[in-house]
């Protein structure tokens, strides 16, 4: 477990030996939970495109965690979020989803969207807790009985109520 954490997260290129291991690192776990058609992570190349914003959260250097917010004009979809084992419950995932959310409000996001899976419970307890709700399938996902799908509309961007 981590302890006198000091957290950094910005905006990073995935394509670093050190990164691509936290995210081989969650394809695993993932395909531990659920079958190859109900994983839906984007590849590395599909991180590195123009409507994507890859963030890394750092511990005194070391990598912790990663999270990625894929634009599609009016609403965003959280991606690869990942927090290694040892720094879970620390506050690591907080921190790095408050990151998102306001890069999704700098980018005139409305509402951001997700898909994680039923076994995820720590991932399904911190987004309710965000404010986060449940809602049917969205954008080029069907339905999947081993899938959630939630969102949450932005406080502060333009169009919210």
């Amino acid at each position: 477990m981590f302890t006198d954490m000091t957290l950094h997260t910005a905006l990073e290129d995935p394509a670093q030996p050190e990164i691509l291991a936290l995210l081989k690192a969650g394809e695993e776990h993932s395909a531990q939970l659920y079958p190859a058609e109900s994983n839906h992570h984007v590849a590395l190349d599909g991180l590195r495109v123009s409507n994507v914003r890859f963030f890394v959260t750092r511990d005194d250097g070391r990598a912790v965690a990663t999270g990625a917010l894929v634009l599609h004009g009016s609403w965003g979809e959280l991606k690869r979020m990942w927090v290694v084992p040892g720094a879970r419950g620390s506050g690591v995932s907080k921190a790095i989803l408050a990151k998102l959310e306001a890069a999704a409000l700098n980018e005139h996001v409305n509402v951001l969207r997700l898909e994680t899976g039923v076994q995820n419970h720590a991932a399904l307890g911190l987004y309710r807790r965000a404010g986060f709700v449940q809602r049917g399938p969205f954008g080029e996902y069907r339905h999947d009985p081993l899938s959630v799908f939630m969102e949450k509309e932005l406080r502060g961007s333009p169009n919210s109520h």
